[in-house]
């Protein structure tokens, strides 16, 4: 990674604002059910603090606001009384992110934490205007980028802030790279991708980026149905892109002239209703029938595939996951990905991500992508706007 980090720059003495992704699930309690994102950013912050920063100031948005102001349902008070228990000190919470009262507040708080309150709540911060932008550098002397789940965005607190102040990456920006860019741009091989979820229209720049660098490359979930459809192969009431048919079997063309193994369902989990859990094995899809999962023949050839690894990108689940009834094949790979050693298994964010945290697998896992967006977009080799910001 070409860009500085947090440790190449003094912050000794210094307001450090720290651009964070803490977009949490929450319930309809207000109570966080899912922390992951906020203990991926205490490294960052905690070493700014270490280094004595005077004060580090915290932005980030939280769910789709409407942009119009202050809506309680998507404050971010509950990630303040988290970070407090995980930070183990008190941080001061501010009902906004700009203003003479904001800079008040940050002037006045004994505390060395700040969180300032949902940046969405003002359309400046998507629009990425400048005015807005120089506001919220106005109350920092150095800005770190630590939020990779929206560095696919040009935002102001993603990229209009970097006009106005020196910027560096996180530790956790720092870490999706090198995992990321390692596995694409410099992988131990043999490079196994597995790609799943519901459209192949999602992934074909991504396809596209990846046939002349992986190995083989395993394809299930909704979007395996365009590519077997391609082949002439009956899908029954299967999820397909009618549109997106040509496109498959264009890159399945490719991937054969390029020598990489493209590998697709050849049995499934089928049933008469998408609603019904009522469902059996076949080696074909009938009319009336659809496919929501890979089926025990397919498990065993990939996993025959991914035995021979010795990088694996995983982006998107094998069949409707969330419904245990659909949830064999997704569940397969991920514990047999957790048993492999000496492998490096990168989980691209998401869906996927939230299988692998479903199953209880995180830890097995080599590095699991807090982007689920940004990681999809920097694997299809675009660049992405809140790092190419960055000082080099």
């Amino acid at each position: 990674m070409n860009k500085k980090t947090i440790k190449d720059i003094s912050v000794k003495g210094k307001k450090v604002i720290i651009r964070v992704d803490f977009n949490v699930p929450l319930d309809e309690h207000a109570v966080i059910t899912d922390d992951r994102r906020i203990t991926a950013a205490l490294p960052t912050i905690q070493y700014a603090l270490k280094e004595g920063a005077s004060k580090v100031i915290l932005m980030s948005h939280l769910g789709r606001p409407k942009g119009t102001g202050f809506e309680a349902e998507f404050s971010l008070k509950p990630v303040a009384v988290r970070l407090e228990q995980l930070l183990k000190e008190k941080v001061a919470f501010l009902s906004d992110c700009i203003g003479d009262p904001v800079k008040e507040a940050i002037a006045k708080s004994s505390e060395r934490v700040v969180l300032l309150e949902n940046l969405r709540f003002h359309k400046a911060e998507e629009k990425n205007d400048p005015a807005f932008a120089k506001e919220l550098a106005s109350l920092a002397d150095v800005y770190v980028n630590d939020a990779f789940g929206t560095a696919h965005r040009a935002h102001a607190s993603t990229a209009g802030i970097t006009q106005y102040l020196p910027s560096v990456a996180g530790f956790l920006i720092e870490k999706e790279l090198q995992y990321l860019g390692s596995a694409i741009n410099n992988p131990k091989r043999p490079l196994v991708v597995i790609l799943g979820g519901a459209k192949v229209s999602d992934k074909i720049e991504l396809i596209k980026n990846l046939i002349p660098k992986a190995n083989s490359i395993i394809i299930g979930g909704g979007m395996a149905y365009t590519f077997l459809k391609a082949q002439g192969i009956n899908v029954g009431n299967s999820k397909l892109e009618k549109d997106k048919v040509d496109m498959a079997r264009d890159l399945i063309e490719q991937a054969k002239k390029a020598g990489v193994e493209l590998a697709l369902t050849t049995d499934f989990v089928i049933t008469q209703s998408f609603t019904s859990d009522d469902c059996k094995i076949s080696d074909t899809i009938p009319d009336g029938w659809e496919s929501l999962d890979i089926g025990p023949k397919t498990r065993e050839r990939y996993k025959e595939i991914l035995s021979k690894a010795k990088t694996i990108v995983w982006n998107g689940p094998l069949g409707v996951f969330e419904r245990e009834a659909y949830a064999k094949g997704t569940r397969f790979i991920a514990d047999y990905l957790a048993s492999l050693k000496d492998v490096t298994v990168i989980i691209g964010g998401g869906d996927s991500a939230a299988a692998v945290a479903k199953f209880g697998l995180e830890d097995k896992m080599t590095h699991i992508s807090t982007g689920g967006g940004a990681s999809l977009e920097f694997l299809e080799g675009k660049e992405l706007p809140g790092i190419a910001a960055l000082n080099n």
